[in-house]
């Protein structure tokens, strides 16, 4: 039988930006993949990490930077970019940014690995 989801779930994360988990671990006990709308302001930045999952990103509004061991890729509104489970990654907006992200396996904390965060309180580690 087909599974309404009723809303998201939302999912606090350092910086401001607002997740909203349609599909995954926190909404719906999935643990194979998680879709998320994601809403970051301008100026947002997050803690460089190295994720156990891979990561689908369609930028829908605005514009990402996306920081790798390969320099810096730029994802403008109607563009998409794949990260890879393992990549070192650092998402920044100038300009603030509206995208769809699909994570696979699901999103979860303790597969994010960011860098000075305690991913169970969410605080930075000082």
């Amino acid at each position: 039988m087909p599974e309404l989801i009723p809303g998201p779930a939302l999912i606090p994360v350092p910086g401001g930006k607002v997740i909203e988990e349609y599909v995954g671990h926190a909404s719906s006990g999935d643990d194979a993949l998680s879709i998320a709308h994601m809403l970051a302001p301008a100026g947002w930045e997050e803690p460089a990490q190295e994720p156990e999952f891979d990561e689908y990103t369609v930028v829908l509004e605005g514009s990402m930077d996306v920081e790798h061991d390969d320099g810096v890729t730029h994802v403008r509104s109607g563009q998409a970019i794949i990260t890879r489970a393992g990549e070192r990654v650092r998402y920044t907006t100038s300009e603030g940014a509206r995208y769809i992200a699909v994570c696979m396996p699901a999103f979860h904390d303790e597969l994010v690995h960011r860098d000075g965060f305690d991913e169970h309180d969410r605080e930075p580690n000082e």
